[in-house]
């Protein structure tokens, strides 16, 4: 079973690969198994240390059920069990969430990202009981908190993860929500149990203060800068993390990418032209994209490969 020290490193948030059709009212089947089967390869070859799929930037929201189910299975074959794979669940409601768990566990995935249902909020004392319901729902699968107040309408509050660790296989969660005094009041509670894995540029203090590791969409725009962020934390430097922070911040977001609405799509344009994977085009209903959204995610692609060329794979840095 997957173990709170299995969850730590980085975590690359992975897109949901589209065929070049998939933009299509009428496509059914828009998994470009191909490209995602090549592009996981590569990530875990060039050192990712978690895959996790169908989170909001890997577009659980916009995938059929056998689109799902297709993408899942090709990223668990993909990876071969050289690092956990974590399938995103979300879903609207409690029922539809273990419908996904148990297709994961049955293709063998190492464990699940699951959000609160979100079309209500949830109130603190639900979303705990969420999270222990399909724990116990699924004693032998890893799960992964998702923690996106944003998009799931509750923040989760330091006081329910009393009650969350008494769930083993509750051994993780995806987190960029917590002041540095609030993280330190979690980590009271969940150290050695519950692995947090935050926002790449808040390695810094984060890690400094307990995280076991950061979560990376950008990592698909080319991941040596974030794979150079984690060996500086290992070996307890610093300064470079501090300044590796700072980088990710200025060159991982631009205007429009900062926003809500566009923030995760916009990403996945800007991966087309960055060139480390093609990931296609968006999916309905995003068929109307802005021409400063589509200028933007080219200049977060050039931005990136910038941050490549300073912070490059350590073969061509040697």
């Amino acid at each position: 079973m997957l173990r709170a020290q299995d969850m730590r490193g980085v975590m690359a948030m992975m897109p949901a690969f589209t065929t070049p059709d998939g933009d299509s009212l009428t496509a059914t089947d828009t998994i470009n198994t191909a490209e995602l089967a090549r592009a996981v390869d590569r990530m875990i070859g060039d050192g990712a240390d978690v895959i996790a799929t169908m989170g909001s930037f890997g577009e659980c929201h916009t995938l059929l059920l056998d689109e799902q189910k297709k993408l899942a299975e090709a990223t668990i074959a993909a990876a071969r069990k050289r690092v956990p794979v974590i399938v995103g669940c979300t879903s609207l409601n409690t029922r539809e969430t273990l419908m996904k768990m148990k297709l994961a566990a049955d293709m063998g995935a190492d464990g699940v990202l699951c959000g609160v249902p979100f079309y209500f909020p949830a109130t603190a004392d639900n979303a705990a009981q969420f999270y222990l319901d399909i724990a116990d729902a699924f004693p032998q699968l890893g799960i992964v908190i998702y923690h996106n107040p944003a998009l799931h309408h509750v923040k989760l509050p330091v006081s329910i993860f009393e009650k969350l660790v008494t769930r083993p296989n509750i051994v993780a969660m995806k987190d960029s929500h917590r002041t540095p005094l609030e993280f330190m009041q979690l980590m009271n509670v969940i150290k050695g149990k519950i692995s947090v894995l935050c926002n790449q540029s808040q390695a810094y203090p984060f890690v400094q203060m307990g995280a076991a590791g950061c979560w990376s969409i950008n990592a698909w725009l080319g991941p040596w800068p974030v794979l150079r962020l984690r060996d500086a934390w290992r070996a307890g430097d610093w300064e470079t993390v501090k300044q590796i922070c700072l980088d990710l911040e200025a060159h991982g977001r631009t205007k429009t990418g900062g926003g809500l609405n566009w923030r995760e799509n916009h990403a996945k344009l800007a991966m087309n032209y960055a060139g480390y994977c093609s990931p296609g085009p968006l999916r309905p209903p995003f068929r109307n994209i802005p021409p400063e959204v589509m200028e933007d995610a080219k200049k977060l692609a050039e931005g990136w490969k910038k941050l490549c060329e300073k912070y490059p794979p350590k073969k061509a840095a040697a």
